[in-house]
């Protein structure tokens, strides 16, 4: 276990004792999301980077030196994490960039980064005898908390999710067995719903935003992304953004690393966010606070990254402006357009909000925000089965033809293919 020096409050700075709080700043509110903080120069004096590469655990848990659970915890039994990292040299010369690399979280056991969040709020829920954990999603976390408590008997699994949910997403818990509500409204309605019930019948909250264990599950993905590339950070890690905590969770991953002197800066971080529901990136140019964030209607393709009110806002204008990043929105158009082209160009099937992370590139190149000569690392957040929907809105299927093979050769006339 990494010994837990404080909790800081993001939007204050308040500090706290190790394991005084579950949530947020009690001052603050929901702004005074929580960092995890360690004893960073003892972890330096006593890990050693290169022992973690020679580990043969291939998930996530090899770093669990680097994380607040007891080195003998009981661990849920999915194998989270070990995602690949893809060098893709068709994507980089059709950006025009020098290296992009794609890491594909959609390989993860039910389909999105999300997992990695769950994991560690299930294993915290096993170290604490914490009998009920519950979570709001628009589809992921659901599957990914119902997944990863599926096998335990310990733990009761309760998810809030629109009854807008694309069908897979709310599919997936079900099979799962977790105890499904299917809220009429939209997310930000089903959070809420989630939040009161939590506090009336003693439920552990997996929300984003509230609960600081997600954020170190999720930075576990910046801690892969810098050992694949020999315990460097690439100079871009560019990732779609709803509620903001994927980008937070990539943020603290790197500033954990950095602080233990592992790489040797921190990347900048560009957040995307779909037009419809772009309230983090609109704070961001405008120059306001979390503060000044409200609630308001959204309306996007990507279910994944709608958020009425993003609820890691704080770390998610933090993670940007300190690594001088940027946010960038894009159409649900150019979404459905990045789908085939991730596609087509790497292998990687993913789901709108994960296409997002492309489509965003594109758009930052456009607005001269990124150098051509830069490394620059996308997250795909999620798997292209998530939303079958929206994947065949990006493709035009070909006309049937008969089983005849003079016409199959009509067909393939003029391609590179006879």
């Amino acid at each position: 276990m990494a010994a837990i020096q404080a909790l800081r409050c993001v939007h204050a700075g308040c500090s706290y004792p190790p394991n005084e709080l579950d949530y947020t700043c009690p001052r603050h509110g929901e702004l005074g999301t929580l960092d995890i903080l360690y004893h960073y120069a003892a972890l330096r004096a006593r890990l050693d980077r290169d022992a973690i590469s020679a580990d043969k655990i291939a998930n996530h848990w090899r770093y669990l030196p680097l994380l607040p659970l007891e080195a003998d915890c009981q661990l849920p039994p999915l194998s989270v994490g070990g995602t690949p990292l893809y060098a893709v040299p068709r994507l980089a010369e059709h950006l025009g960039l020098r290296r992009v690399w794609v890491k594909d979280e959609g390989l993860n056991p039910t389909g999105s980064l999300k997992d990695r969040a769950s994991s560690l709020v299930v294993a915290r829920a096993l170290q604490e005898g914490l009998g009920v954990v519950a979570t709001a999603s628009t589809g992921n976390a659901a599957a990914a908390l119902a997944g990863l408590g599926a096998a335990l008997e310990q733990i009761d699994i309760v998810i809030f999710v629109p009854a807008s949910a694309p069908p897979a997403k709310i599919v997936q818990p079900l099979a799962y067995g977790a105890q499904v509500f299917l809220v009429d409204g939209s997310y930000d309605d089903a959070y809420e719903l989630c939040t009161s019930a939590c506090a009336e019948f003693g439920w552990y909250s997996r929300n984003t935003g509230v609960n600081p264990f997600t954020t170190e599950g999720k930075k576990t993905a910046a801690l892969e992304i810098a050992e694949q590339l020999g315990w460097r950070a690439p100079d871009v890690v560019a990732v779609s953004v709803g509620d903001g905590s994927i980008i937070s969770g990539l943020y603290k991953g790197f500033w954990d690393l950095l602080q233990l002197g592992w790489i040797d800066k921190l990347p900048r971080l560009l957040g995307v966010q779909a037009a419809g529901s772009a309230a983090l990136a609109d704070a961001w140019r405008a120059g306001m606070t979390a503060a000044d964030i409200k609630r308001r209607a959204v309306n996007t393709i990507a279910d994944s990254i709608a958020a009425e009110l993003p609820r890691d806002r704080s770390k998610a204008l933090r993670a940007v402006r300190e690594t001088q990043g940027a946010y960038v929105t894009v159409s649900d158009a150019q979404i459905v357009e990045a789908i085939p082209l991730l596609g087509r160009l790497c292998g990687v099937f993913a789901e709108p909000a994960a296409a997002a992370a492309l489509a965003g590139v594109e758009c930052a190149l456009n607005e001269g925000l990124l150098d051509r000569d830069a490394e620059i690392c996308l997250v795909s957040t999620g798997n292209g089965l998530k939303d079958i929907a929206s994947a065949r809105a990006s493709v035009a299927p070909p006309a049937p033809i008969p089983a005849d093979l003079a016409v199959l050769r009509a067909r393939l006339e003029g391609s590179d293919m006879l």
